[in-house]
């Protein structure tokens, strides 16, 4: 055999090997690539549900509400847990009411009441929003300031740099990179979860106090079961959810989907709060220390699960909320405008695109970091204030919501059902019933009664 044809038949069989070798080869990389995107969608479908619901019902737990929270299983132990299962079902009857009016109408709730019920009724409403909102705002700032302290840096360099983080996202970005980064926010929640769980409760108690409520005829427990209801179904969730939903342009067709985003939100960020008393009452309540008066004093309830380093954890989680609410409130306060007045909006538009909208957001946020840069504010007495406020200003927000989404010509089909009507209804006096007294228990104590 010549050499030119050994090597001929040599390259052959080479070849053909190669080939032998590229044909298993390639099944195999299928095969990985095809595990990869298996796990990838078993990853990410969850999230594919997952929007304004989610972010709106977690940006309720704000610096505010934690503060709230803390308190609460501070001085009452596990005793409000029983409340926290009625105000579960309230947000969610409330969050799918502004959902569905969102998908149906494909329009914001101001602008819907501006609409239907004139100028002066949205004003009214326009209002009462501005107040609640403005407030809440100042108390996201009073929060990451209160953060940045526990973390040993000054809220002069924090705060600042947060507001113009916050207007960044809001101003210079897009609609879908600023619910990322909402989305991502809420991270920070599940270190209550785990705090509460390493703080080794009473799950007997828990459970007792769940199914059984225990009440305390004294103006600070009602004052404390209004800013619960306050910071839980807070009026801003449902103004945000309701605009971003017709911004999202999100059809009827997704009905479905919406609602299991707002499901699912209310439900986590409702454990995260019932998480957060049960670690303070662990933490602290059970201990003789019924009182939180600092940031520090309610990150104690992390000492179980983060050590020495609880104040840093606790810390994270108050920034990481606090961030979530500050970008959620100026632009609801600008949705609620724009629609009110009948001008341009949207997350990302510039100033020549959308001037009023984009005016609101960054003077909100000016206005309220420069405030919580005022020296020795009280930061626990303040942040639950704000929800007391929210608490009063709530019925203004949930009958312009039940009416609407009530509403046979506007809703058609999509219109409240019997059953849910009678669950919206007995929130919607409920809640009213709670805000008058709230209101009676200040006075007197303005009063001295």
């Amino acid at each position: 055999m010549s050499d030119a044809r050994r090597t001929k038949e040599t390259d052959a069989g080479a070849g053909s090997e190669l080939e032998r070798e590229l044909k298993t080869a390639q099944p195999a990389a299928a095969r990985r690539r095809f595990r990869r995107r298996a796990w990838l969608v078993a990853i990410t479908a969850p999230l594919a549900v997952l929007g304004p619901g989610l972010i709106s019902a977690n940006a309720g737990n704000e610096a505010g509400s934690i503060a709230t929270y803390a308190s609460v299983g501070a001085r009452y132990g596990y005793d409000l847990l029983w409340l926290m299962v009625l105000i579960t079902i309230s947000l969610i009857v409330v969050q799918e009411m502004a959902a569905r009016a969102g998908v149906v109408t494909g329009k914001g709730l101001a602008e819907l009441i501006r609409e239907h019920y004139g100028v002066r009724w949205s004003a009214f409403s326009v209002l009462s929003i501005l107040l609640a909102n403005l407030a809440i705002t100042v108390s996201e700032f009073v929060g990451i300031g209160a953060a940045s302290r526990l973390l040993g840096v000054p809220p002069q360099l924090t705060i600042p740099l947060a507001a113009v983080l916050v207007w960044a996202i809001l101003v210079r970005g897009s609609y879908r990179t600023a619910e990322r980064v909402f989305i991502a926010f809420t991270i920070v929640f599940f270190a209550y979860p785990v705090a509460a769980i390493l703080a080794h409760p009473h799950w007997g108690a828990i459970g007792h106090r769940v199914l059984l409520p225990h009440f305390h005829a004294t103006s600070e427990y009602v004052l404390l079961v209004g800013a619960m209801v306050g910071a839980t179904i807070t009026p801003f969730m449902q103004l945000y959810l309701q605009s971003a939903i017709s911004e999202r342009g999100t059809r009827t067709e997704s009905m479905r989907r919406e609602r299991v985003d707002v499901a699912t939100g209310a439900l986590f960020a409702n454990l995260v709060a019932a998480f957060v008393i049960i670690a303070t009452a662990a933490a602290l309540h059970e201990h003789g220390i019924t009182t939180v008066s600092s940031a520090s004093d309610a990150a104690k309830a992390l000492q179980p699960f983060a050590g020495h380093f609880a104040k840093e954890l606790f810390a994270i989680g108050l920034l990481g909320s606090s961030l979530l609410a500050a970008a959620i409130l100026p632009v609801t306060v600008a949705y609620v405008l724009a629609e009110s007045f009948g001008v341009e909006k949207g997350i990302g538009h510039r100033f020549h695109e959308a001037p009023h909208f984009v005016a609101t957001i960054t003077a909100l946020i000016a206005v309220s970091a420069a405030v919580a840069l005022v020296p020795q504010l009280p930061v626990i007495s303040f942040l639950v204030g704000i929800q007391d406020l929210n608490g009063v200003l709530l019925p203004v927000t949930l009958f312009f919501l039940w009416r609407l989404s009530s509403n046979g010509e506007l809703m058609g089909r999509w219109r409240n059902g019997r059953v849910f009507n009678a669950l919206a209804t007995l929130t919607i006096v409920c809640v009213s019933a709670l805000s008058l007294l709230l209101i009676a228990v200040a006075a007197g104590r303005v009063f001295g009664v």
